[in-house]
């Protein structure tokens, strides 16, 4: 938490003058019981009106100074925690966006999100009531303490003895509860992440009858989160009764000697009652600290949780002296060489990709194939460098890919996932992602190409057409559309469509096909699990259990790659189609059905 306070950088003069003035209000407040203890002994002992009401009148005016210095301590305390998180949850968010894949996927994305919501709430609660409470409370106790030494030191005895006992049980309190908020923390990012999957995933559960099954998980993990939470707050409950407890026994220890050094003619009455007020403004602040204790022992396991997320190092950066891609340099090279490559995910028992070796050229339109699990995502996401390689040597350009700067590699290099992501705004507002300068004639040209260009035209409000959060208001094959288009606005030498035509009817993925065979200018990565879609490419590469098995032309494969003849006979294709009309489908699969009478 200590290493988070570099962010009170700029307010730290601010973060002073909270306290400080929350410091000028406990001034006011410990003279308080003076005077009143002044109106008693002279003012009504002697039956002066006049001096009661000067008295009252300047209490008045304490009060109203002490609300002043009030409303200011905590309107800087709140600008403060406010700027304060503001900064941390700006500097998370950029720190998040710098973490590779293995990063994200290594600590997940529940936790982040409780990181980035939950905690920031909890750290600045905290530190608003520290900058209020946490000098205050402590000044009022030990000014009490004093005052009362004022007052009568042998009473003062009774205020010494105390506060150290106090200060054990808060310490050891606050010791107790900091691991068992942590833990609670814990506990609510797993309550988190079920409400995450059952919120994204509804339409499965209900397509599977699992909303039982989903309601008994999620007592489950709400039941632990709440069983952390008694605990801790059960700690944390015996502060408030322990510290009145032991003030009201301070109390009547003090009222009783009071009354017996009263009789003797040692004290006066008003000092008694200034010694009780003073007693009772004790309780009262120790009552806040020991809730201020509670929330800064929340902020401070939260504070933790955040540092700790600072502290994971990106394994994919930019290197020092990294260049930038340059398109026309090496044009003869290979513009992506694989060179023995290998791929090990964190914590992952086997290798994803083993010894992969193959050359794309310029311009190539290379399509990717192979079964559920054979690696074939993992290939593309190691050339923009979502991951990076854990063997072997993989070129972008004539450059190992490590060597680029990371905003120019994948500037030139755009990725269409396999989930088509749109974000709420306008059509055009996403298709700007991925050229903020381009004109409507560009944008229209990348629709035209992606075979949207039909159904936004369609829409009254053409490119301004809203957006929800998602795309929800689109149907899948829209929203595929539109990221391909999205990707075809950039200027990028380098694209992939990994399986981004999953949800394509036979026809429009035909005629997207076509449009990615007439772009000679790009080297294009296509992926997909059908093989009909691409027998066009100029080559395919085939990939089992993350080897690649096998690499060439469509009609080359069937005659030498059993994993590919087996996927295209899986696909009804049983020959070599004609690649001139981008085509590979046959119209429809033939089928020889037995039946008792024969074949049909």
């Amino acid at each position: 938490m200590r290493k988070l306070l570099r962010f009170m950088n700029g307010y730290r003069l601010r973060a002073v003058a909270a306290p400080m003035f929350k410091f000028f209000e406990a001034v006011m407040e410990l003279l308080v019981p003076l005077i009143v203890a002044s109106i008693i002994d002279i003012g009504i002992a002697q039956g002066d009106h006049g001096y009661i009401v000067r008295r009252v009148l300047l209490m008045v005016l304490f009060g109203i100074a002490g609300l002043a210095f009030a409303v200011t301590a905590q309107y800087f305390s709140a600008k403060v925690a406010v700027a304060f998180t503001g900064r941390i949850r700006r500097a998370l968010f950029k720190h998040l966006g710098t973490l590779s894949y293995t990063e994200i996927d290594t600590i997940g994305t529940n936790t982040l999100v409780t990181r980035l919501t939950g905690d920031m709430n909890q750290i600045q609660n905290g530190v608003n009531l520290t900058l209020r409470l946490l000098m205050r409370s402590p000044f009022i106790v030990l000014g009490a303490t004093v005052m009362a030494y004022t007052v009568d030191h042998r009473a003062a005895l009774v205020f010494v003895g105390l506060i150290p006992v106090l200060a054990v049980v808060i310490f050891t309190i606050m010791l107790i509860t900091i691991p068992l908020y942590k833990r609670v923390q814990g506990r609510l990012d797993r309550v988190v992440g079920a409400l995450r999957r059952n919120l994204a995933g509804v339409r499965v559960l209900r397509a599977f009858n699992k909303e039982e099954a989903e309601r008994k998980d999620f007592r489950e993990r709400t039941s632990e989160l709440e069983h952390e939470q008694r605990t801790v707050g059960g700690v944390s409950a015996l502060l408030n009764p322990l510290t009145y407890c032991l003030v009201n026994i301070a109390i009547l220890i003090l009222v009783y000697t009071g009354a017996l050094r009263v009789e003797a003619g040692i004290l006066t009455q008003g000092a008694v009652i200034a010694l009780y007020n003073y007693m009772s403004q004790i309780l009262v602040e120790l009552v806040k600290l020991a809730n201020l204790i509670i929330n800064i022992t929340r902020a401070i396991a939260c504070g933790n949780r955040v540092q700790s997320i600072f502290e994971i190092t990106p394994s994919v950066v930019s290197p020092e002296g990294a260049i930038k891609v340059d398109p026309s340099e090496n044009e003869a090279a290979p513009v992506i060489s694989f060179n023995d490559v290998s791929l090990r995910y964190a914590k992952a028992s086997s290798e994803m990709l083993e010894h992969i070796t193959c050359d794309i050229f310029p311009g190539e339109y290379v399509g990717v194939i192979g079964g559920t699990g054979s690696g074939k995502t993992s290939l593309v996401q190691l050339i923009p460098r979502f991951y990076d390689i854990t063997g072997g040597l993989l070129k972008v350009f004539g450059h190992e890919v490590s060597e680029y700067d990371l905003d120019s590699l994948r500037h030139a290099v755009r990725i269409v996932p396999q989930k088509a992501v749109l974000f709420a705004g306008t059509i055009r507002s996403n298709l700007l992602w991925g050229n903020p300068g381009a004109t409507d004639e560009q944008l229209w040209d990348a629709l035209e190409n992606a075979c949207a260009a039909d159904f936004v035209r369609a829409i009254p409000e053409g490119l301004d057409a809203p957006v929800n959060k998602g795309g929800t208001n689109f149907s899948g094959g829209q929203r595929q559309r539109l990221t391909i288009a999205r990707a075809f606005v950039t200027d990028a030498r380098i694209l992939i469509l990994d399986d981004s035509g999953s949800a394509l009817d036979y026809a429009t993925e035909q005629k997207l096909r076509k449009a990615l065979h007439s772009m000679s200018d790009r080297t294009i990565l296509y992926v997909s699990q059908r093989a009909g879609a691409l027998t066009a490419c100029d080559r395919i590469l085939v990939l089992e259990d993350g080897e690649l098995v096998g690499n060439g032309k469509h009609e080359e494969l069937l005659a030498t790659c059993p994993v590919y003849r087996e996927i295209a006979a899986a696909s009804g294709i049983t020959e070599a189609a004609n690649p001139a009309d981008g085509s590979g489908d046959s119209s429809a699969p033939s089928f020889t059905v037995a039946t008792e009478g024969g074949a049909r």
